[in-house]
């Protein structure tokens, strides 16, 4: 069983927590401060809520969406200039181990030559 330990500070005369109580603050503490980093807004949006007219909402939705298209677009060039240089790299590596096999084929052949018993010489 945990002992209960006082608090210190504004708390000492009116609270008294164990260290389950401690975590549980913490854990509290954690998931307040991370649940603020979640609500970013993201860089370049508007915030189409604010405008009373139809006509401006409607200009401001449609803002975003070209935004979205343009950030997309953005990323779609950039992953299709990576999977080509990974292509290319991959070509590149293809034709190098293709070319060590064949060196390694060509010293095999070399090796065997050397290790074949020379022929027996005749005597006169």
């Amino acid at each position: 069983m945990p002992v209960a330990r006082k608090a210190s500070g504004a708390f000492a005369a009116r609270f008294v927590y164990t260290r389950g109580m401690q975590r549980i603050i913490a854990l509290a503490a954690f998931v307040t401060l991370s649940a603020a980093a979640h609500a970013q807004d993201i860089r370049g949006l508007e915030v189409c809520t604010a405008e009373k007219t139809m006509e401006r909402r409607t200009g401001c939705l449609q803002s975003n969406v070209e935004f979205l298209q343009q950030a997309l677009t953005k990323q779609a060039r950039e992953t299709k200039a990576r999977l080509d240089a990974a292509d290319r790299e991959a070509a590149t590596r293809k034709a190098e181990v293709a070319a060590l096999k064949a060196e390694v084929a060509s010293l095999r052949a070399m090796l065997a030559e050397l290790k074949k018993p020379e022929p027996a010489k005749e005597k006169k």
